[in-house]
């Protein structure tokens, strides 16, 4: 096989795969920037309440529903790659030691039931509390 071929080849298969962290940044990055401060109050940051919220079942279920995550072009189990990386990168301090990644067929069964108003399920899951 021809040396451009070869290198063609790798390129592409290179292309095909992505990790968690980029798939935060092309999907997540825009709005949540780079290093998941966010913009808040529009666009919240990511960066140490989500450990606690990732403690709850209620609370892993609304991370995978928030519209930005459930529709990101992601698989269930990217989408959970990334989740858990956001958790890990940006909120390990706030993790509880039982923690336990996120599934892909978890993501895929919160995120098939839409979430109309994340601000809503926040304010109702975490009521009078600024961090969520």
């Amino acid at each position: 096989m021809p040396l451009k071929a070869v290198i063609l080849l790798l390129s592409v298969a290179g292309a095909a795969y992505a990790s968690p962290k980029s798939d935060f940044l092309l999907h997540c990055g825009g709005c949540h920037q780079p290093n998941g401060t966010g913009a808040p109050p529009n666009v919240p940051t990511l960066v140490g309440s989500l450990g606690r919220i990732a403690a709850s079942a209620e609370g892993r279920d609304y991370l995978a529903r928030v519209p930005g995550a459930a529709q990101a072009p992601l698989t269930d189990d990217e989408l959970a790659a990334v989740l858990n990386w956001i958790l890990k990168e940006f909120n390990n301090d706030t993790l509880p030691a039982s923690f336990k990644p996120l599934k892909g067929r978890e993501v895929g069964k919160s995120r098939a039931r839409v979430l109309a108003d994340p601000l809503k399920m926040r304010n109702e899951l975490w009521p009078g509390d600024p961090d969520y």
